[in-house]
C-alpha cells in the first residue's frame, strides 16, 4: 500500500472516532428563547406542606427521557443544590436533590420537612443532559411551614 493512502486510512479512521464524540460535547441545542419556570410559587413565598410545583416552559416542549426530538426535553427538580461548571454537561443526577421527571411530568406533590429551601427547574435531554445554552429558571427560596 502506499504511504497517502495508509495516511487516508488512517485520518478517516480518526475522524469517525472523534467527530461523533465531538458532536456529543457540543450539546443538545435549546433556542435561545426557550425558558422554563415555576407557575404557582414564587421566590420568598411561605407555603404549608404538602407543597404542589407546577413547572412552565415556553419556547421548546417537553419529551420523555430517551426520546431524541428537537426542541425538547423533561423537567429536573434541582432542590438546595446548582448546577452549574462542567456539570453542564454531564447526566444530571437522580436523587433527593435532583429529581428526574423523566415520564414528562409538568408538575409535582413534594412532603418537604418545614424549612426554607431553594429551588430550580433544569430541562434535561434525552439522557437527562442540560441542553447548550442551558434552560434553568430562576433559583428561588420558598419556606415550608
Amino acid at each position: 500500500m502506499k504511504p497517502s493512502f495508509l495516511l487516508a486510512l488512517t485520518m478517516a479512521m480518526i475522524t469517525s472516532i472523534i467527530v461523533p464524540q465531538l458532536a456529543l460535547a457540543d450539546g443538545t441545542p435549546a433556542p435561545k428563547d426557550a425558558k422554563v419556570y415555576f407557575i404557582n410559587i414564587k421566590d420568598g413565598d411561605i407555603i404549608s406542606g404538602p407543597v404542589h410545583i407546577k413547572f412552565g416552559l415556553s419556547g421548546m416542549g417537553i419529551a420523555p427521557a430517551g426520546i431524541k426530538k428537537k426542541n425538547t426535553g423533561h423537567h429536573h427538580l434541582i432542590i438546595n443544590e446548582k448546577i452549574e461548571g462542567d456539570e453542564l454537561i454531564e447526566n444530571i443526577p437522580s436523587d433527593e436533590q435532583h429529581i428526574h421527571f423523566g415520564g414528562g411530568q409538568t408538575e409535582t406533590t413534594l412532603n418537604l420537612k418545614p424549612g426554607i429551601y431553594t429551588l430550580q427547574l433544569v430541562l434535561g435531554d434525552q439522557n437527562h443532559i442540560p441542553h447548550k445554552p442551558p434552560v434553568m429558571s430562576n433559583r428561588i427560596s420558598i419556606t415550608v411551614k
